[in-house]
């Protein structure tokens, strides 16, 4: 029997640079720890943002520390579309040539040329998982999780390893909903093709060419 991968619904946040919360909340303020998050070192700010697209906004977005080297806001495919800016699925950090959004906050307002994603599934572990998982960072992999009367399997789930990593698989809250997002859900890694990742397009497009792999 594999791991248990505890399944994380995280809904809308923004990671802030120092320069860009100056702005926002003022010179000479800091971020107020409000808790901890399951990630070692991450936790929920008590300051909150409006996000403004060009048809809609949100109001009251949790800001997450501590302080990143680029701003980025995080948003859910949904949520992309009531705003009114483009979805682009990327992995945390990839923001090249992404949306852009206006930030509203207590003390000013910003507007960023770059920065909004809708975060690709991923799982976080440390290296010894990683071992017991036969994995390696960036691979892509399958993760069935059990739920009433909507069970699923997730593909082109992204293994991110690092030592100060705690395990745990990241959904937003669309892909939550489709397991109804009940109390504590779990995964496990799906071993197909003789416990190899595999691409879900190549697989599809093999299939269609008559090579079944089971």
């Amino acid at each position: 029997m594999g791991l248990a991968i505890p399944i994380e619904t995280s809904a809308r946040h923004i990671h802030l640079c120092r320069e860009d919360f100056d702005i926002l909340f003022g010179e000479g303020k800091e971020l107020t720890f409000k808790a901890d998050l399951s990630q070692p070192g991450q936790y929920v700010c008590q300051e909150r943002l409006a996000i403004r697209g060009p048809k809609s906004s949100f109001e009251n977005v949790a800001v997450l520390g501590p302080f990143r080297k680029e701003t980025q806001v995080e948003i859910s495919m949904t949520d992309s579309r009531k705003l009114g800016i483009p979805g682009m699925i990327r992995q945390s950090g990839d923001t090249a040539d992404t949306p852009g959004c206006i930030l509203e906050g207590p003390n000013g307002k910003l507007e960023l040329d770059h920065g909004v994603i809708v975060a690709k599934r991923h799982i976080h572990m440390t290296p010894v998982q990683a071992i017991q998982l036969n994995v390696k960072d960036n691979d892509e992999v399958f993760v069935i999780m059990e739920s009433f009367e909507r069970s699923l399997i997730f593909a082109d789930v992204v293994v991110r390893v690092h030592p100060d990593f705690a395990l745990a698989m990241h959904v937003d809250t669309d892909e939550a909903n489709a397991f109804a997002n009940e109390n504590n859900p779990t995964g496990a890694l799906l071993k197909l093709f003789g416990g190899r990742t595999y691409n879900l397009q190549k697989w599809a497009e093999e299939l269609q060419n008559g090579i079944n792999r089971f």
